[in-house]
């Protein structure tokens, strides 16, 4: 059954624009997991703009949902992963000057060092999923570094979505729902966990979770975003009920 990763990354962006202590994450992840959610998801980045160490630790300790950390590949945050032991750790690029994640990881060009910090999170057992585009080489080379998951990175596919008017069935749209249909395909036959997530919202979401074999959706902006006005429990209810629809109606 599809499941749902919520992340709350956005509830700290709030917080830390006024340098207080509201709105208080882990208090998010309750309300998420009350509404729904499967997991939770963090980003732990190295310059710190919204979670913190201690949000970190704290979800850790009272959440009782599996935690998904995700991070940069560095000794930092690989010594920050193995000291709190979350459920999943995903490699992701940063950037210090993006908003947000602008693309997949470049594996093919890292592998040594990539699967070096596998080994290392796996010792310590922790799964290590990979945020990828959806594209075979990577795909390939996410296997032999010893990932278990691959989150293919839908940001294409939802930027074609917005842009061609919230038309699925237009040209471009199924474009892109295609390049990562064939990803999953791959990622499954080589026995890897098949994870989709960013910028996927209420409109978009369907079509990628109605994907045979997709196990899980990473959703945050978008949950964040209408949790404004209906509170965390009720917009992460609305997602999960749109994901199993869609999963459901696949089956069929």
């Amino acid at each position: 059954m599809i499941e749902l990763g919520v992340n709350i990354d956005h509830v700290a962006t709030i917080r830390q624009a006024r340098r207080t202590y509201e709105p208080d994450p882990v208090w998010a992840a309750v309300e998420a997991h009350l509404g729904g959610a499967d997991g939770i998801t963090v980003h732990l980045r190295e310059d710190r703009r919204h979670i913190q160490d201690a949000d970190v630790r704290r979800l850790r300790e009272l959440t009782h949902i599996k935690l998904n950390l995700e991070m940069a590949a560095t000794d930092e945050m690989v010594g920050i992963a193995t000291s709190l032991a979350p459920e999943m750790a995903m490699l992701v690029p940063e950037g210090r000057h993006e908003i947000t994640t602008e693309g997949g990881l470049d594996i093919v060009s890292q592998e040594a060092r990539l699967k070096q910090v596998v080994a290392r999170l796996a010792d310590a057992g922790i799964v290590t999923s990979v945020f990828i585009d959806a594209e075979a080489p990577q795909i390939e080379a996410a296997a032999r570094i010893g990932a278990r998951v691959c989150e293919v990175h839908t940001g294409p596919y939802a930027q074609a979505f917005h842009q061609q008017g919230r038309d699925a069935e237009s040209a471009a749209v199924r474009h892109e729902l295609a390049r990562i249909r064939r990803a999953g395909d791959l990622i499954r036959s080589i026995g890897m966990r098949f994870n989709a997530g960013h910028a996927l919202n209420y409109v978009n979401v369907q079509p990628v979770a109605a994907l045979q074999g997709v196990r899980e959706l990473h959703i945050g902006h978008a949950i964040v975003s209408r949790s404004v006005f209906v509170g965390i429990r009720e917009a992460v209810r609305e997602m999960k009920r749109l994901m199993r629809e869609a999963a459901a109606g696949a089956a069929v």
